[in-house]
């Protein structure tokens, strides 16, 4: 999750974007980069419609969509594909890079981060003659919880 102050930094970042592309600044615009920028976890485009609709119920599917777009476009959130025909956003702004684990049975989404990793693909990218400008790892498998239940379904 964001700092204050690095929320409001995200959100003059997108102010100024929207600015160069020629857009404008609205009330709902504002209040839906606030609640993208913010959100703790990855959520999905119909879990941001539904917090903004709770925030202001004048703000429409479309709007957040577009909005959402925009932010992405931004580069201060992230489009994931972790679940087939459902896309993930988590904001990206003043947060460290960190790779994804998807339970494959209930969808939780872990996050972490681990040093050996980032160092072992730069090894195998320099064996190979390549210069690494972006990745992500996802591991698919099951969680904790879902281990345990499945172990006491066996």
């Amino acid at each position: 999750m964001l700092t204050t102050t690095d929320a409001r930094l995200a959100m003059d970042r997108f102010r100024q974007y929207l600015e160069r592309e020629g857009l404008s600044w609205t009330g709902p615009r504002r209040t839906i980069a606030l609640l993208a920028l913010s959100a703790r976890d990855h959520f999905t485009a119909q879990e941001l419609y539904e917090w903004s609709r709770r925030r202001d119920a004048s703000i429409g599917r479309v709007t957040v969509y577009r909005t959402l777009a925009l932010l992405v476009s931004s580069g201060l959130v992230a489009e994931r594909d972790f679940v087939r025909d459902r896309k993930h956003y988590e904001p990206i702004s003043g947060r460290p890079h960190h790779e994804h684990m998807i339970c494959v049975s209930c969808k939780r989404i872990i996050e972490f981060i681990n040093d050996e990793i980032e160092r072992l693909q730069e090894i195998v990218a320099k064996e190979h003659g390549f210069e690494i400008v972006h990745h992500i790892h996802k591991l698919f498998g099951y969680c904790s919880r879902c281990r345990k239940a499945r172990a006491r379904r066996a």
